[in-house]
């Protein structure tokens, strides 16, 4: 054993845990809410012409895969400098609603859905990360087929529901959820300038990453989400790196 345990423990994530990546990398003209401006880049200093290369980087908070903080839609709420570490390490919950919505891309997600989980894996860990796999990563980085839109502009996409999000936060006091599309809200509800499950999330302090990837590469219970970002001073919301720590079998 080393002087160090905790290097120890970190031999042992390696051993026994596969990481997933959860996050899309991000660029100019990757989807993004309408009335944001599109990321601008540039490059300020070059290997070949200054000996190192520096980019600067000119994006909204929330671009790419993001945290949205509560003040994000509250004033004087909890802002990214404001979130303790020890919430960056959750148990990762992932319910899955991926067959659904491939045959029908409005579908939301339903108590039911979140029942048949805990009689699979028992009731949803207080403090926990619940993620809402639809698969609808798959659509990145492609605009339209991430809108959805049919003739007349409203947007097909799935989403929460507001009794979820109350059981979630209510009665299962969990700290933070996650999604796919681009929004809380399924896109039938923000074409129509509603946003209201977003607003409620944020309401009761809880935090949420959107645009997630690679849901289907991890198990519905069992895993754990690492999620980081920078720490701008009362900042509402940034790119994330996010990640998942999967048990190996056997382990």
């Amino acid at each position: 054993m080393s002087r160090y345990p905790w290097w120890d423990l970190h031999a042992r994530l390696r051993e026994e845990c596969a990481s997933i990546d959860l996050t899309h990398a991000f660029h100019p003209g990757q989807p993004h809410f309408p009335v944001f401006p599109d990321e601008q880049r540039s490059q300020v200093f070059e290997v070949e012409r200054d000996g190192f290369a520096v980019h600067r980087y000119e994006l909204v908070g929330q671009w790419g895969t993001h945290v949205d903080q509560p003040s994000h839609f509250v004033d004087g709420a909890r802002t990214l400098d404001r979130i303790g570490v020890e919430q960056m390490i959750l148990p990762l919950v992932v319910i899955d609603v991926s067959a659904r919505v491939a045959a029908d891309p409005d579908t939301v997600v339903t108590l039911e859905d979140v029942e048949a989980w805990e009689a699979a894996h028992g009731p949803v860990p207080e403090g926990s990360f619940v993620a809402l796999r639809t698969d609808w990563h798959r659509r990145w980085p492609d605009d339209d087929a991430m809108a959805n839109r049919d003739d007349d502009g409203v947007a097909h996409y799935p989403g929460w529901s507001r009794e979820v999000l109350e059981h979630l936060v209510e009665r299962a006091g969990v700290a933070a959820v996650g999604h796919e599309t681009t929004d809380t809200d399924p896109g039938s509800s923000t074409s129509a300038g509603d946003y209201g499950l977003e607003l409620y999330l944020l309401q009761q302090d809880r935090w949420q990453i959107e645009l997630m990837a690679n849901l289907d590469q991890v198990p519905p219970a069992g895993a754990l989400v690492v999620a980081t970002w920078p720490k701008p001073q009362g900042g509402s919301g940034f790119p994330a790196r996010v990640f998942a720590l999967v048990p190996r079998a056997g382990s």
